[in-house]
């Protein structure tokens, strides 16, 4: 499906597909959304993602810890871009695509 407004390919990201533009000009960049996940304390030590003073407080805490869903780009050169943010031009254009 081509052609789509932010809002429309925004709910297929929410429901688990991935999203392109037309304007990036096919350089095999997507957006998707990483869902939500609850960590137990046992696991926390081990998230790499983390620094260790963060890890150390959490641990300390003694309970699960809820990461919320964020988006994420596959960026041109290959690489996930945590908490990818859309610019106003990616909101206002309406040449995003469902990613096949």
């Amino acid at each position: 499906m081509q052609n789509l407004s932010f809002g429309a390919a925004l709910k297929v990201v929410k429901s688990g597909g991935c999203i392109t533009r037309q304007g990036w000009n096919n350089k095999g960049m997507f957006v998707f959304q990483r869902p939500s996940d609850t960590l137990v304390p046992g696991f926390i030590p081990k998230v790499k993602s983390l620094p260790e003073s963060v890890k150390s407080f959490l641990v300390k805490q003694n309970r699960e810890i809820e990461f919320l869903a964020y988006l994420c780009m596959y960026s041109a050169d290959g690489k996930i871009v945590n908490g990818w943010l859309a610019s106003q031009a990616d909101m206002l254009s309406n040449d995003w695509m469902i990613l096949d």
